[in-house]
């Protein structure tokens, strides 16, 4: 296990640009055997769960986190904005360089890179949400390069079987709540997720082979962050926003 657990942290430092680093030395990733301390034999400490967890006052960047029945996984965690601990599981620019036109499996487990744009994994999405009770900022740049939020005080997502159906609570924020539409045909709060191969929209077409990308869609949308070259937020930006994030973190109740 200490092999396997040395052998993971050498490729993520060896994969990691050179103007880049991914942090460990505040996580205490490894220590010696207290029961072996003549041996060279090392022993991982707990990986954060989420960025939550990541100790305050740490650099933006890459992560290693360890979901509650997850192997390590790589995030970029969001340590400035609205207080930090977030932990990112969509980048995209309009300029990307992904395609965002994958099958099912591949939004399953994740694509792209964690330094630029990339989408987490819909698995681990879910995973990480059923950990605690979490919110979700999406973080949209219209199509002047302004920053707009809409935040939702709920965030999870269902399991597979469930067709990794969204859930969201009140809508808070400047971008407007286009997640959840009056619109039934464009709602996407509720709703199941659809890939190109695996239709669950509620169109009697297949929304993601059409307008592309993976997404919650309706029949269709008002919302489509996960495309290439066209991103949209209600009415805010149609087609032409200049980037998205979406932010997730432990809820805080008062």
């Amino acid at each position: 296990m200490a092999a396997q657990c040395l052998l993971l942290l050498a490729c993520m430092l060896f994969l990691a640009p050179p103007s880049q680093s991914v942090h460990i030395q505040s996580l205490n990733i490894f220590k010696k055997s207290p029961s072996n301390t003549s041996s060279s034999a090392l022993k991982k400490t707990n990986w954060p769960k989420d960025c939550s967890e990541i100790p305050s006052g740490s650099p933006s960047g890459v992560y290693v986190i360890e979901p509650t029945g997850l192997h390590p996984i790589l995030v970029y965690c969001e340590m400035n904005m609205m207080g930090g601990g977030w932990t990112v599981i969509q980048r995209n620019r309009q300029d990307t360089e992904i395609t965002w036109a994958e099958s099912w499996l591949t939004y399953k487990y994740g694509f792209g890179n964690v330094h630029t744009d990339y989408w987490l994994g819909t698995e681990y999405i879910h995973q990480i949400t059923k950990q605690k009770v979490y919110q979700v900022s999406f973080v949209i740049w219209d199509a002047t390069n302004d920053i707009k939020f809409a935040n939702y005080n709920l965030f999870s997502l269902d399991d597979e079987s469930q067709g990794y159906r969204l859930r969201l609570g009140a809508y808070s924020g400047t971008a407007g709540d286009a997640m959840d539409s009056d619109n039934p045909r464009k709602v996407h709060n509720n709703m199941k997720f659809s890939t190109k191969d695996r239709d669950q929209d509620t169109y009697r077409r297949n929304c993601a082979y059409s307008y592309g990308g993976g997404w919650w869609y309706s029949a269709c949308y008002s919302v489509q962050l996960n495309v290439k070259g066209a991103i949209t937020w209600g009415s805010l930006c149609s087609r032409n926003c200049k980037a998205s994030a979406i932010l997730i973190k432990p809820a805080v109740y008062h």
